[in-house]
């Protein structure tokens, strides 16, 4: 069998893991939504954060308890880095310095998790697992509780009471996060994942020489990692590591965990509005999307242009021999259309047009299917957009789901799919004008841009993953990705969750004669179309100055 065809049944079986999770998950995480009840360890939590659960919330509270719990996060994270050698388990490792700690801080709190640092170098036991393993589940909890209050904005009317954002939280990491995680790192642990608090675990070398290598939780942070699309890497080499990703098949897996969670969403979305088919057709646009970028990827990988990888007869540069060229392409779409940010290959040494397909699946405001969360509400903004330009085509006032899509709506719409461009775009021209020894882009030309095109485009789509060939860990990089992490991740969540007070306030439209039938394929055409044209509008001039000048050359 050749190794396309091969890559071609193992996009099919993840496809068919997928369908095989997707309405039992979807059904479940709508059932933990719509509950009354709470369980006991919930109760306990709820008594802890003296949080009432019952009691609803309209948008600004319930902003001011995501940002309330994310600045409490980032002080705690911050200050358990600081004092990292005064604490047990730090493996006799020093303080982290006060611009990485910032970073790592507002970085794993904002469900980036950029590291300018190698991990099995520099955080100890307690850092790891009481720290980064945790907002790995509670950054990804804030996500989905968002999106759920916007579905609950358009589901529901005349109120603008969206939930109560603990008692979200809570229930998206007790009864979704957790057990899911947890049986996933029992698969990771028995297919040869790492999982201990020892020291240093001493190894022999093919040369015979002897190296310490570090240990710790690993199978229980990289189940989480995938799970909740966080991505940082117990690691330096991340998911190319053998303790984090054994095999072929805990790759494919990983993968499988990446996706999961947020194509399901699109389940509990259908369920929670009452159209099952509205779902579909947003599950319908995100589906089209991811495959049309593996296979766009895996034949830019293949073809390798250039003469030195025509001589090697593959772009294998950078990329795992127990991985090979397909799986690396279908890992490093699915990390960069979501926002996870693991990768299992450097993407830096894809061909120049494969890394720019990278860039460009972050661009798109990865929506596809996007994180835990993020991308559900992020597609959502898209279709607000996509009914709107179809309403001006036909001269009618748009309507989504029975709301209307007034100028109140789609201001908030506009300034959520502008601030994220605006932020990469912003610093990456302010590092560009800036000395070399600021923007410390190893390489010259074209492929230098694109390594700080990458960097805060990662940064402020909060995905984390990164061109090899910069050296992000200096001051400049450490202070200013750590920002735009912070503002590409709570700057749009205001206006997600404007918009979704606004259309709860609504009362519903009834269907007409000129109503755009959302779920109908034209409407996920016209998705797909909406979402294609704007990323290309906003960010062809930058791409062309990076990846497409590179390729081209």
């Amino acid at each position: 069998m050749s190794s396309i065809s091969a890559d071609a049944l193992q996009v099919l079986a993840l496809i068919v893991a997928l369908a095989l999770a997707y309405r039992p998950l979807g059904d479940y995480m709508a059932a933990v939504y719509s509950s009354k009840e709470h369980l006991r360890a919930e109760r306990w939590i709820y008594r802890c954060v003296g949080a009432d659960p019952d009691r609803e919330m309209r948008w600004p509270a319930y902003l001011r308890g995501v940002l309330a719990f994310s600045l409490v996060s980032v002080l705690f994270l911050y200050l358990l880095q600081r004092v990292q050698n005064h604490l047990p388990g730090s493996l006799g490792f020093a303080a982290v310095t006060p611009q990485q700690a910032f970073n790592t801080a507002a970085s794993f709190v904002t469900n980036t998790n950029w590291q300018s640092y190698s991990g099995e170098s520099t955080m100890g036991h307690v850092v790891q697992t009481g720290g980064l393993a945790v907002q790995n589940f509670v950054s990804a909890a804030v996500g989905i509780a968002v999106a759920i209050a916007l579905v609950r904005g358009f589901a529901r009317s005349r109120t603008g009471e969206l939930g109560n954002f603990w008692a979200d939280l809570v229930r998206t990491t007790v009864r979704i996060l957790l057990p899911l995680a947890f049986l996933a790192a029992i698969v990771l642990v028995a297919c040869g994942a790492i999982e201990n608090f020892g020291n240093w675990h001493d190894v022999t070398t093919l040369s015979g020489a002897h190296q310490g290598m570090p240990v710790g939780g690993v199978a229980s942070q990289e189940s989480i990692k995938e799970l909740g699309t966080n991505g940082g890497g117990f690691f330096n080499a991340n998911s190319a590591h053998p303790f984090e990703n054994p095999s072929a098949f805990t790759n494919l897996f990983e993968i499988f965990l990446i996706l999961v969670i947020p194509f399901s969403l699109t389940r509990t979305f259908g369920r929670m509005v009452g159209s099952i088919k509205q779902g579909y057709a947003i599950l319908a646009a995100m589906g089209i999307i991811w495959l049309g970028f593996v296979v766009l990827m895996s034949w830019t990988e293949y073809a390798h242009p250039g003469a030195a990888l025509q001589a090697a007869h593959a772009a294998m540069e950078g990329k795992e021999q127990r991985f090979g060229v397909g799986s690396s392409s279908l890992f490093a779409t699915s990390t960069t259309l979501t926002s996870t940010g693991a990768v299992d290959a450097f993407h830096s040494s894809f061909t120049a047009f494969g890394g720019g397909l990278t860039l460009l699946s972050m661009m798109l405001g990865e929506i596809a299917p996007g994180g835990t969360g993020s991308g559900l509400y992020g597609m959502l903004i898209m279709a607000v957009i996509a009914v709107f330009i179809a309403g001006l085509m036909v001269g009618r006032t748009p309507e989504y789901l029975g709301k209307k899509i007034g100028g109140r709506e789609i201001k908030f719409a506009a300034c959520y799919i502008l601030i994220t461009p605006a932020v990469a775009l912003v610093f990456t021209a302010i590092a560009m004008a800036l000395p070399t020894p600021v923007h410390s882009a190893l390489n010259p030309g074209a492929h230098g841009f694109s390594e700080v095109l990458y960097a805060y485009t990662s940064a402020a789509n909060n995905n984390g993953s990164a061109f090899a060939g910069l050296n992000a860990n200096t001051d400049w990089f450490n202070t200013t990705t750590g920002i735009a992490t912070l503002l590409g991740r709570f700057l749009p969540m205001v206006f997600v969750l404007a918009l979704a007070g606004s259309l709860g306030q609504q009362q519903p439209v009834p269907v007409g004669a000129g109503t755009l039938r959302t779920e109908k394929p034209l409407f996920a055409a016209l998705l797909v179309g909406a979402v294609l044209i704007i990323t290309g509008l906003t960010y062809f001039p930058a791409l062309a100055l990076g990846p497409i000048a590179e390729g081209l050359s």
